[in-house]
């Protein structure tokens, strides 16, 4: 099998840029490197990007996905990483299903790059509906050999044999062979075939139903170890030295206090700098002791942000081309009502639970890294590089890690803990504090999205004009029936660094599209749910997420109290549909906002676990309601202003509403991910709320970091 490249916006190049240098090689190992901060947003918003990589064959050989050992354990490989999605339990419930053992049975290697196949990395969705499919297949090919091999056996004809409960049985004569009496712990010499047949999520029995979270007691009792909790014989504590400001150069270093300090190793390294001791205290002294003189560079200022992405915008179209349909003129020319709006995005940070986290060892020549990320064998090609050595000396090892949102593609962390282990010749962990995770990882993309719209007076759309400068092109493109449309992204040079976030720019673009598309219901008085109802005629399964969301939201049925609003809105991509239904109260006197109530109706082809399920939407709903109400990177100077948890207000438990979720459950559909889809319809769905209780058009994310100001409510 080959995995094709994708068009998939990924996380944001490295900050690190290096350059051979010839001394440096012989002074330090054999190679060396020499490291220069890039200026942070030199780079496009969510690169896409076919990667190192990407076009590498997937085994055929069923060894390399599963083995049963001589006790009957099924272990199986696979190159996805547990972020806290659950799809380690939903991975597992697919090979018991396929190879018919209980979940107990079945163990999960995951994210180790010596052990495991190839994979591109965990994103996109992309783990239902591709992994599970081959870790299907790879079971049912295990399973259907077994049945042969207890034939063989028994010198039977295979038909009537039956696998189930890790045994082969005979019904004729009720002999049965446990698995491992047929396997023997040797390799399954056996190649996957794209023909093997599958079990039809109707008859699913193991997959399909509410499994508890594999492992989930280790989490919730504080066994389980991250990779900021894990120890090595000998191992040493890591600070690097930031620069006060993006794009500054080290210009000069004294390390003479730092290289007293007892146990601590320092590297200077071009405008690397850090340490390495036997505590994380001694450590933060010694990074302390350095006496570092920088060179710093202008930069822009947060209040121009978005006249700053408009002037800066490429005419180069990156990777997306234009979508046009029909004549945009034509379509206005049709319309009782046109429409034109700009909305704005902010940067937002990830704000993982885990902040980045790197152990590294060398070992005769060959580099170790524990470290939480998305994309293990792409971390493992950046330490090669880096390190000049071939990718077979490297070894990346992902625990199960505290959430990434997109936030953990790139291997910083690996790649500094390795350098100091290298000069250090021992093991060194390093761990950012939660005001490095702020400043020097990547944001999700700031953006200025501009709509223009016409309409008929009965609702129907007859032209759209929709430009993206550098949010993203993800979900750029819509589902409703416009006869005209221009549709565009521009990419952007960014201030600040950005990359993937969860769900992409698509939930700059639903935001943008669902709010002017409640702009125009409004300014035609019609019902917002029936006007996308009217513009959804070819799409019965976005139509269908919307009626579901509406009846059990009662759309229509009441309305709401002074200072309250109701909102809807929907959204889909990467396989996925949802709408959104909230209810807000503002407070028209402190112009304070609060969601009330949210429901959402997700539908994402077949359900494997239908709790795990339900708690992603809830996550990204709840998630979603930081980036519509207050979250925003603030920064000037080449400066983050609020780097810490103090100063970025993300949702707590009193921000958290009343939430209901329907499940679509399309068993006659493959099952997609959904890991993203479920949070692009929060902001919109509150900010059409928003204006339903004071009149008054927020276009802007967050909406209302302070609240609704009070001249926007004696103004409406």
């Amino acid at each position: 099998m080959k995995i094709e490249p994708e068009r998939y916006e990924l996380g944001a190049p490295s900050r690190y840029f290096f350059d051979l240098d010839r001394r440096e090689f012989v002074k330090l190992f054999g190679g060396g490197l020499v490291i220069l901060l890039t200026i942070p947003g030199s780079v496009t918003a969510q690169e896409s990007g076919a990667h190192r990589g990407s076009g590498e064959d997937l085994p055929h050989d069923l060894s390399a996905w599963l083995k049963i050992d001589e006790k009957g354990a099924v272990t199986v490989f696979t190159g996805k990483a547990e972020m806290g999605q659950n799809i380690r339990t939903s991975l597992t419930q697919a090979v018991a299903e396929e190879l018919h053992v209980g979940i107990g049975a079945v163990t999960l290697v995951m994210g180790d790059t010596d052990l495991v196949p190839y994979d591109m990395g965990t994103f996109g969705s992309r783990t239902t509906p591709t992994m599970a499919p081959q870790l299907r297949k790879a079971a049912a090919v295990a399973r259907e050999m077994l049945i042969d091999e207890a034939a063989r056996t028994w010198g039977v004809p295979r038909i009537g044999l039956v696998a189930a409960d890790g045994s082969v049985t005979d019904p004729k004569t009720l002999r049965s062979l446990r698995y491992e009496e047929l396997t023997k712990g040797q390799k399954l010499l056996k190649t996957i075939e794209d023909t093997v047949t599958l079990a039809p999520a109707a008859k699913w029995t193991v997959a399909g139903t509410p499994v508890p979270k594999i492992d989930g007691r280790a989490f919730v009792t504080g066994a389980h170890r991250y990779t900021s909790d894990m120890t090595r014989p000998g191992m040493l504590h890591a600070k690097v030295l930031r620069a006060p400001s993006f794009g500054a150069t080290l210009k000069m270093l004294d390390t003479a206090e730092a290289e007293k300090m007892p146990g601590v190793v320092v590297v200077h390294d071009g405008d690397f700098a850090g340490v390495s001791a036997p505590t994380p205290h001694e450590a933060e002294r010694a990074i302390a002791a350095l006496k570092a003189t920088w060179t710093t560079t202008p930069q822009p200022r947060g209040a121009d942000l978005f006249t700053y992405l408009k002037e800066n915008a490429s005419s180069e179209k990156g990777n997306e081309e234009p979508f046009v349909k029909g004549s945009v003129a034509d379509g206005m020319a049709a319309a009782a009502k046109k429409l034109e709006a700009t909305y704005t995005v902010a940067y937002i940070s990830h704000t993982p639970l885990e902040p980045r986290a790197a152990l590294a060892e060398w070992t005769e020549g060959k580099l170790t890294v524990w470290t939480g990320t998305q994309r293990p064998f792409g971390v493992r090609a950046e330490l090669a590089a880096t390190f000049h050595i071939p990718e077979d000396k490297v070894r990346v090892i992902v625990p199960d890690t505290g959430s990434a949102y997109g936030g953990k593609h790139t291997g910083e962390t690996a790649i500094e803990a390795a350098r100091l282990a290298k000069a250090a010749g021992k093991p060194v962990k390093l761990v950012w504090t939660r005001e490095e995770e702020f400043t020097w990882a990547y944001f999700r993309p700031a953006g200025v999205i501009d709509v223009k719209s016409g309409a008929r007076a009965d609702g129907t759309l007859t032209a759209w004009e929709f430009h993206n400068t550098n949010s993203g092109a993800s979900a750029i493109r819509h589902l409703y029936d416009i006869p005209h449309q221009r549709i565009e992204f521009h990419p952007s040079h960014s201030p600040l660094r950005q990359g993937s976030y969860r769900g992409l720019a698509a939930t700059a673009n639903h935001f943008a599209r669902e709010t002017h598309l409640d702009e125009m219901a409004r300014a035609l008085e019609l019902d917002p749910v029936r006007m996308r109802m009217k513009n959804l005629s070819s799409d019965a399964r976005m139509a269908a997420v919307l009626e579901a969301t509406a009846e059990r939201f009662g759309w229509g049925k009441s309305h709401p109290g002074p200072g309250r609003g109701f909102g809807i809105a929907a959204a889909s991509d990467k396989g996925g549909y949802v709408a959104t239904a909230a209810e807000v109260e503002v407070d028209l006197a402190s112009g304070s906002v609060k969601v009330v109530r949210l429901v959402a109706a997700f539908e994402c082809g077949a359900v494997v676990n239908p709790d795990g399920l339900k708690n992603q939407v809830e996550g990204a709903l709840v998630m979603g309601i930081g980036g519509a109400l207050f979250e925003a990177i603030q920064f000037d100077g080449g400066k983050i202003l609020n780097p810490f948890l103090a100063r970025y207000r993300v949702p707590r438990f009193a921000d958290t509403p009343e939430i209901e979720v329907v499940l679509l459950d399309r068993k006659d559909l493959p099952s997609a991910g959904a890991g993203e889809t479920p949070i692009m319809a929060v902001a919109p769905a509150v900010g059409n709320a928003i204006f339903d209780a004071t009149g008054f058009r927020l276009r802007a994310l967050p909406l209302a970091p302070d609240g609704v100001k009070q001249t926007s409510l004696t103004s409406s």
